[in-house]
């Protein structure tokens, strides 16, 4: 399992291309942050280059530069419906729905069954569907939806959208609980996640680390990755 997952929040598409090559050689897998301005702010590419959206909705130029690196997504915006499509097509295994961005949850995990084929646990190599909540979401909000998906990713900041926040705390109690409750269930978290704040968290029963800031403002990239894997051999691999 890969447990170290960079997370880039592209500017523009030549810093999507210019941080995908720095990854190669490395990583295996990579997660592109969308962020449209509305749910969360400010906006990403390629939402910040309106003029060049293509046909399908988005410009995926950039993505050439993904190699051998697999693609996640966190769906930051207001409508993630209408992003699935064009990123799937595009080679997109991992697909991180916020809870909080749509009022029609059931449909959007509907329609993804029917199109795609997804159940729990249903070819998770080629498509794997989450559920992202914030540090003060209640549970209670993705609890009827648990079965139709095949991760939980909690929020490590209180303000999304940015890499660099502050990690919120309260998150920990909450992942304790909800591991508690459902063990079986698979557990990330973004932002917020640094070499301090990662052996908490693994300890919590986190399976995955998506790290953005503390890699990439690193002196060396690589390093700074190498030093996180290192963290979970130290700690333990949790499912």
């Amino acid at each position: 399992m890969n447990i170290i997952i960079p997370a880039v929040l592209p500017i523009s598409s030549e810093d999507l291309q210019d941080k995908l090559l720095r990854l190669q050689g490395f990583a295996k897998n990579v997660q592109v942050d969308l962020v449209d301005g509305v749910f969360a702010s400010p906006a990403s590419w390629p939402f910040t280059t309106p003029g060049k959206i293509d046909e399908q909705g988005q410009n995926l130029d950039a993505l050439e530069f993904l190699g051998a690196l697999h693609m996640e997504l966190d769906l930051m915006v207001t409508d993630p419906e209408a992003c699935i499509d064009p990123w799937i097509t595009a080679g997109a295994n991992r697909i991180t729905i916020h809870a909080e961005s749509t009022r029609v949850l059931p449909k959007i995990l509907s329609d993804i069954k029917t199109k795609y084929g997804h159940d729990v646990a249903f070819m998770p190599g080629l498509l794997s569907i989450g559920l992202a909540i914030h540090a003060s979401t209640e549970i209670s909000l993705i609890e009827p939806f648990l079965n139709q998906v095949d991760y939980v990713q909690f929020m490590g900041i209180d303000t999304i959208g940015r890499q660099g926040e502050p990690f919120d705390a309260r998150i920990l109690p909450k992942l304790r609980a909800f591991k508690k409750k459902y063990p079986k269930m698979p557990v990330q978290v973004d932002g917020g996640v640094s070499l301090e704040t990662a052996p908490a968290l693994l300890s919590a029963g986190v399976s995955r680390l998506i790290v953005g800031s503390a890699i990439w403002k690193a002196k060396n990239v690589e390093t700074a990755y190498a030093e996180f894997e290192e963290l979970t051999t130290r700690y333990g691999i949790y499912t």
